[in-house]
């Protein structure tokens, strides 16, 4: 457990970070609770004061905090994710974990690796150069023995070297290594052959040109001082700021094998790698950006690497963060640096994941972008992990997400499908929450005003059934274009002012119901369960129609699923006090006026929803920035 690999592990068994989506639902749960613990004690309270039959009382209580709780929330939930996970599927996108769903949809920062990412992730070696920077194969004999007697995982640059060489297997025994680490960032084996022993290092030229008191050019082997160290790293700087990724190669030839040691090394030269930006990651960067999720780069590359290869694809690297300068910096001064940098440079695994903790302690969903085994810790740490299909196993078991394509434009396409699925299940939310909220309201005052319970606590139970059960489609609805353009978090402040001010406008009906039918009808106990039963279950249902959409009802379709289980539960709801069931259910035939009526009530009752919905939309969600679009569905949503 001391070593590099167990430190890993130690951290991946430790519990992970609550993430935006456990968050949600937790306070949402608590606000729920809240609400069904006072309205649910103030209507029993007021039934036993009006000395009603203690255990009817307890069961019309018990019947109205079944009402009140979304109980088909753990169901809708799960079917939208599904559905969304199949069709994110379908797009190269593999959810491991149905809730990284709403957390990918979530996300307004992006972090990432740049190779494989911006790049094509296919190094390519393009220039093999002494120290003064002149052709050289003598760096490149080198760097190939280096490459061909390393152990470790495939490396992409070893890859490269070994790919361009396409010589014959060096005659060496392999007789020591010092391998690659994020501290020292270079590599040394030492190679025994018939002139003795010689230690061959490789690794970032800044790791490299400390350790070297010496260097190589035109065949000679001249002293490394001052004046030659600055002349030495005009090479690496050149290519750095052409893109191209820079190794640096050094050896010396010692008397026994006991001599590992990185010290007194001379200088070979310097490697070129290109590794040329994807055609689409420009495009994928600002895509992203349109739909408010900020691409930020942590890097292991220098920092001229890093600046030219992002400011290629559009990414803002007018200034680069080193991981000297992460370290300097305390959790919250990080914080607010990471929030205005875009860009970091010569970062280890460990500073990802304090740039991925300061970012979430900002108050940021952050998605992490990694494929490598020291990648594990940050994909842990981050509200959503994604990984690449031909990652390291440990990354892979470590994310959340799994990109069968690794391409920013495939992910930006998961970000999307995700915001669809969270909106649905914001939908019943919603919808849920005030239609419950406004019918527990009008049982309470009716549990005062009336002489008999308002409902009996069988159909206050068939009432809610046959609610949910119409809502069971919406993961399928289709989603306006406007909710998908920037991250949607769970808003307890929308949810609680949707209850507190719909719920009302839905008591208030129910209360123009009452008098309709106390005093236009004078309707009996049965007559009046019937009345409200049918008023409560048309009006409750039919709202989706309403709510689901930012803009005008009538432009946006809803899906057919959904249409087709809405207007089945109103008939059916319309047509139980017709038919045999009737008498068991406790339900009367309704006469026709009253029929006449409800209609009218139910159509004003949508107006006034559709004017109240859009005056909480424009104040929690803003005004969508194209009006154009606003109502207009998502096909593919």
């Amino acid at each position: 457990m001391r070593t590099q690999f167990g430190e890993i592990a130690a951290r991946l068994s430790e519990r992970q970070p609550e993430t935006e989506f456990e968050r949600g639902v937790r306070t949402f749960s608590v606000l729920i609770m809240k609400v069904i613990v006072f309205l649910v004690g103030f209507v029993l309270m007021a039934s036993l004061l009006r000395r009603r039959d203690p255990l009817e009382a307890l069961l019309f209580s018990v019947a109205l905090a079944v009402g009140l709780t979304p109980e088909f929330l753990p169901m809708v939930t799960t079917i939208a994710l599904a559905h969304g996970a199949m069709r994110m599927a379908s797009h190269h996108v593999i959810v491991k974990h149905l809730p990284a769903i709403q957390n990918l949809g979530s996300i307004d920062v992006l972090c990432s690796d740049k190779t494989g990412t911006l790049t094509t992730g296919e190094m390519r070696l393009v220039e093999h150069l002494d120290a003064l920077g002149s052709p050289s194969d003598r760096v490149l004999e080198l760097a190939l023995l280096n490459s061909y007697y390393s152990a470790g995982a495939d490396n992409p640059l070893d890859a490269a070297i070994l790919a361009h060489v396409k010589a014959p297997a060096p005659s060496y025994i392999k007789v020591g290594e010092l391998p690659f680490d994020f501290d020292r960032r270079r590599l040394s084996v030492m190679l025994g052959g018939s002139e003795g022993y010689l230690l061959v290092t490789k690794g970032a030229p800044e790791s490299v040109l400390p350790i070297c008191s010496s260097y190589e050019a035109g065949g000679e082997v001249l002293p490394l001082d001052e004046a030659a160290r600055e002349r030495c790293l005009q090479a690496p700087e050149r290519l750095g700021a052409l893109g191209h990724r820079v190794l640096a190669v050094a050896y010396k030839l010692v008397d026994q094998p006991s001599q590992l040691a990185e010290s007194k090394l001379v200088l070979a030269g310097f490697l070129a790698f290109l590794d040329p930006p994807l055609d689409d990651a420009g495009s994928s960067i600002a895509a992203l950006a349109a739909d408010g999720v900020k691409v930020k780069i942590l890097t292991g590359d220098s920092e001229l690497v890093a600046r030219h290869v992002c400011a290629s694809v559009g990414v803002d690297a007018s200034r680069v963060v080193l991981g000297a300068q992460v370290d300097a910096l305390d959790d919250a001064g990080l914080g607010r640096l990471a929030e205005d940098v875009q860009v970091f440079a010569r970062v280890s695994p460990a500073q990802k994941s304090r740039i991925i903790l300061a970012l979430r302690g900002r108050g940021h969903v952050v998605g992490y972008l990694g494929d490598g085994i020291n990648d594990a810790p940050a994909l842990r740490n981050a509200d959503v992990g994604i990984s690449a299909a031909k990652g390291a196993e440990v990354a892979k078991d470590a994310a959340d997400v799994v990109l069968s394509e690794r391409s920013l434009r495939v992910l930006h396409e998961g970000i999307v499908h995700g915001r669809r699925a969270f909106g649905n299940v914001m939908k019943y939310i919603l919808m849920g929450t005030s239609s419950n909220f406004g019918n527990v309201i009008s049982m309470a005052a009716a549990a005062v005003l009336l002489p008999f319970l308002p409902l009996l606590p069988t159909q206050v139970l068939l009432n809610n059934f046959l609610y949910d059960l119409a809502q069971v489609s919406i993961p399928t609805d289709n989603v306006d274009p406007t909710f998908v353009r920037k991250p949607r978090r769970w808003d307890l402040g929308l949810v609680r002012e949707f209850m507190l001010v719909m719920g009302p406008v839905s008591s208030g009906f129910d209360l123009l119901t009452f008098a309709v039918l106390l005093k236009l009808f004078h309707s009996s106990e049965s007559m009046f369960h019937t009345g409200w039963f049918v008023e409560s279950l048309a009006t409750q249902t039919l709202v989706v129609l309403v709510i689901r959409t930012f803009g005008n009802p009538l432009a946006s379709r809803p899906s057919k699923p959904l249409a087709a289980t809405v207007a089945s539960v109103v008939l059916l709801g319309m047509a139980l006090p017709y038919s045999p069931l009737a008498g068991k259910l406790g339900f009367v035939p309704l006469p026709a006026g009253y029929l006449l009526i409800l209609a009218c009530l139910v159509a004003a009752y949508l107006v006034v929803t559709e004017l109240v919905k859009r005056w909480l939309y424009s104040r929690h969600l803003g005004r969508p920035r194209d009006s154009s679009l606003q109502g207009q569905p998502d096909r593919e949503g």
